[in-house]
């Protein structure tokens, strides 16, 4: 799978340096005042700025992956079937380059299949930028809905300027091939006929191709580990975008004392979560070492306000970026059995100074 993606990204990168170089050439033929390149010339500036945003989308932890509450963030395609949407995106690129590049000098069937890959990368990326526009962000504000929901992303340019390029292309090669069908005479009377359909109506023969070819395409894919329903399962595989249709674990919380971490990502035999609570809105797992741990620090708070703010500047100077780093079970596993001195020397002050210990570590992250 890991050779089939770095396949993919080839063809992604090369399509990217074709598009590049084309916007050399445009350019260069901007400075030679060459007007008619203005307009080609944004367009490959701002599409290879697209295609940045839009890669920017793809880096995140997948649906079943508890993430950091700040920092954390959810990929919105799926990683198990990305493949697909590579390939159709590949496909794309590399249809709309060779068309740019050749028109009608393309061979009949590589020019139909060019069309009809351009046809899919419109549907294709319709459904990429209603994606992306949608759904919300997991980032915690304080004081505010801890759902963020989205408007607009700045990665929905990409697909839009992909619809625009390859409805700006179909339309060129659709008049260029009625301009050549109508000049053009057979012998045979139903070549003519034929020749005179594809004349008014060339789009049709894509359109006939199109499930065709999806097929072919989807059933290669198939011997690569893909799934029949892959390129659906891109987008509904996820969390937090609008056709997500799978929920995430509790986000890892980083404003608290950093046991949380290891309470949401522990193994449970080891750091044994008791119940789940809520922090600023958000919901966590909690285990006794980490209601412990808060029980104490506000007992600190009560008697020794002054201590509380000293030891509360301390753990966030150094603790917080401890606990970024606190990302696995096992890292989870260990943090908490070195707590462990810890968490007694803290349930003995409980009992020592507050009249009911027990009551004020289970009323924690009610």
């Amino acid at each position: 799978m890991d050779i089939i993606i770095l396949m993919v990204a080839l063809i992604f990168v090369i399509g990217i340096i074709i598009v590049l170089s084309i916007g050399m050439s445009l350019l260069i033929r901007l400075f030679k005042k060459d007007e008619s390149a203005i307009i080609p010339v944004l367009f490959a500036l701002f599409y290879g700025l697209a295609i940045i945003l839009f890669v920017s989308t793809v880096p995140g932890s997948e649906y079943y992956e508890a993430v950091d509450d700040i920092e954390g963030r959810y990929t919105a395609f799926a990683g198990a079937h990305i493949v697909t949407l590579l390939v159709y995106l590949a496909l794309f690129l590399a249809s709309a380059v060779a068309v740019q590049l050749n028109g009608r000098e393309l061979p009949p069937l590589l020019l139909t299949l060019c069309m009809v890959f351009l046809m899919i990368g419109i549907g294709i990326s319709i459904a990429v930028m209603v994606h992306l526009s949608g759904g919300y962000d997991e980032s915690y504000i304080p004081g505010t809905d801890f759902r963020q929901y989205r408007v607009f992303s700045a990665a929905c340019i990409y697909p839009l300027m992909n619809i625009i390029l390859a409805i700006v292309l179909i339309n060129r090669t659709v008049k260029q091939e009625a301009d050549a069908a109508a000049n053009r005479l057979y012998k045979n009377e139903f070549l003519n006929r034929l020749n005179m359909f594809i004349a008014r109506k060339p789009a049709w023969v894509a359109l006939i191709l199109l499930l065709p070819v999806f097929t072919i395409i989807t059933l290669i894919l198939l011997l690569f580990g893909q799934e029949t329903n892959s390129i659906v399962k891109t987008f509904t595989e996820t969390t937090t975008w609008l056709f997500s249709q799978q929920t995430h674990p509790p986000l890892i919380g980083h404003k608290g004392h950093y046991l949380c971490t290891t309470a949401a990502c522990g193994h449970p035999k080891v750091v044994k979560p008791v119940r789940l609570g809520k922090r600023h809105g958000n919901e966590i797992i909690v285990n006794r070492q980490l209601m412990i741990a808060n029980a104490y620090e506000e007992m600190i708070s009560d008697y020794a306000p002054a201590l509380h703010r000293f030891i509360r500047r301390l753990y966030d100077k150094y603790g917080y970026p401890l606990s970024k780093h606190i990302n696995t079970p096992f890292r989870s596993d260990i943090i908490y059995l070195m707590m462990k001195p810890l968490e007694y020397f803290f349930l003995i002050n409980l009992y020592l100074f507050c009249i009911h210990p027990e009551r004020k570590i289970n009323k924690q992250y009610l």
